[in-house]
């Protein structure tokens, strides 16, 4: 998902105070409004994440009156710093559905997932995402929507070029070259940009030799500095961006929207994308193909997968009604509904499967990435310092792959901003 388009404001308050009218007796028999505020997944008025959660909320309230969900949509843009206030004025919603959860675990704020969800929901949980929900071993953070990344090529540069798709660095370099030589103005897109440059770096990092370490360790120590990192990051620089295969704009400077919407023009012959580029390239009648990220030497070990958070706050203390909600909010039906609303992965195994399953042609689509969903790995969400982190690298990666960069030197100075950011974390 990485930075999505800005979607439709918010048009009820967020800071409404909750009405509480009666006793604390069994679900749905004393009547209770929770607060949820989410975030929209729509790029315009006609697709904005309000719909979905209209419907849905008209659904449960229709078989528990005595429990209304009040729901507050807000663009990627301001989500996150809208629930962040609301939480520093003594005003926490019941549920926010945002984009990282770690600091209001640590801070103590949120319920653990196993007070609010049915044993039998939280066993649907995919288990990477579920472990990507855990702070200091308790799941707090609980999945709502996730993407993985594969590669795009375009089948009419290719077929004009004679060359196929790449399933090794070598290849993909070699196809690049090929692109270039037919005036294909980017024959790698190689986003680095500020926008998501932590979300294609992870991507490279893990398709890198020796296996790839990304961003941490198996027991989540920060790594960035890593030989295979330097060794990936440094075949960036010399063999993509050095022999002018990235196109007119430095990594540097070209940022994620930007790098979508030269694909979707057909200026660009290959990219590593999520979910959402799907329908923007086809808007355009670009002719597309999707494949594995190519590896160091053959297939990349893991894919990167991102997804986002759904947690609840406990300063209402309405942990039962939420939990009711939240059973229902993950249902196999509704997590199929938003999921192919918005071309996201589904975040349960059941509706995994279904989609897996299903003959429809959006399905089909998102199999590739859904493909990759079960190994991929996520950024150490988990971690209070992972913002801080990931803000550095968005700022600072795109200088390693630049003629005349250092990578060992970017990455050293990465890996120490991560060391202090992490002293005194306990996730």
């Amino acid at each position: 998902m990485g930075r999505r388009t800005a979607g439709t404001i918010a048009v009820v308050s967020a800071l409404g105070m909750t009405a509480v009218l009666g006793g604390c007796g069994s679900t749905g028999s004393s009547d209770v409004t929770l607060r949820l505020v989410a975030a929209d997944y729509g790029d315009s008025a006609a697709n904005s994440s309000k719909k979905y959660w209209d419907t849905l909320v008209k659904a449960y309230e229709s078989k528990h009156p005595g429990v209304k969900i009040d729901v507050s949509v807000y663009s990627w843009n301001d989500v996150d710093r809208k629930v962040k206030d609301m939480v520093a004025a003594g005003h926490a919603p019941d549920m926010a559905q945002i984009g990282a959860y770690a600091d209001y675990a640590a801070a103590g704020k949120l319920y653990p997932a196993s007070e609010l969800l049915s044993i039998r929901t939280q066993a649907d949980f995919l288990s990477q995402l579920s472990e990507a929900g855990q702070w200091n071993h308790t799941q707090y953070g609980i999945p709502f929507a996730a993407s993985t990344r594969v590669l795009f090529y375009n089948k009419t540069l290719f077929a004009k070029a004679g060359i196929t798709p790449p399933t090794t660095w070598d290849e993909l370099a070699a196809d690049a070259g090929t692109l270039k030589d037919k005036g294909v103005k980017y024959p790698f897109a190689l986003p680095l940009g500020p926008e998501e440059a932590q979300a294609e770096t992870m991507q490279w990092l893990l398709s890198g030799a020796s296996g790839g370490t990304g961003y941490t360790d198996d027991i989540g120590t920060y790594t960035i500095d890593s030989a295979p990192n330097v060794e990936t990051l440094t075949w960036l620089r010399d063999d993509l961006v050095g022999k002018g295969l990235t196109g007119p704009v430095a990594p540097a400077k070209l940022n994620r929207a930007d790098a979508f919407a030269a694909f979707a023009d057909g200026q660009v012959g290959m990219l590593n994308g999520h979910p959402t580029l799907i329908q923007q390239a086809e808007k355009k009648g670009v002719k597309f193909g999707m494949v594995p990220m190519p590896g160091r030497t053959g297939k990349a070990r893991a894919s990167m997968g991102v997804a986002d958070w759904m947690m609840a706050f406990k300063q209402n203390g309405h942990a039962e009604q939420t939990g009711d909600f939240l059973n229902f909010v993950y249902s196999e039906k509704n997590v199929l509904d938003f999921s192919r609303t918005y071309g996201l992965l589904p975040v349960t195994g059941s509706a995994s499967n279904t989609m897996g399953e299903s003959g429809a042609a959006a399905d089909k689509a998102l199999r590739p990435f859904l493909d990759q969903l079960p190994t991929s790995e996520l950024y150490p969400v988990g971690k209070t310092s992972w913002a801080a982190v990931s803000a550095a690298v968005k700022q600072n990666i795109g200088q390693a792959v630049a003629p005349g960069g250092s990578p060992s030197g970017v990455l050293s100075r990465l890996q120490a901003t991560a060391t202090a950011a992490d002293s005194g974390d306990a996730g």
